[in-house]
């Protein structure tokens, strides 16, 4: 039996493009560097993106004047979070599931 993920080409995609940034420049380098550098290419591979796209939060129908950033939204639907880390941390995984939550959006790559 398979499972069927959700959209599975685009993160197919988007974590191709990933690969292509880490096998030019390796590890060692701050987020910032991987960011500019993915934005790069994504637009080499025709993925549509908002970099450092603001998340509003809601409260009691009320936007709040604090908001999150999320590294960048691809295909308007998958968040795409990156971390220039040795290990995930659990708040790293709370950072995304937050970015979800304010966007309304069903999908996140913690890369």
């Amino acid at each position: 039996m398979s499972e069927e993920l959700l959209y599975e080409d685009l993160t197919d995609k988007i974590i191709g493009a990933c690969h292509e940034v880490f096998r030019i420049l390796g590890g060692g380098f701050v987020e910032h560097i991987y960011q500019e550098a993915l934005a790069i290419e994504l637009t080499l591979r025709n993925i549509p993106y908002e970099k450092e796209k603001k998340l509003n939060v809601v409260y009691k129908g009320k936007m709040l004047e604090r908001y999150y950033m999320a590294d960048f939204v691809c295909y308007d639907k998958i968040i795409v979070e990156l971390k220039s880390v040795d290990n995930l941390i659990p708040e790293h995984i709370g950072q995304v599931l937050n970015y979800l939550k304010a966007s309304g959006l069903r999908l996140g790559l913690l890369i």
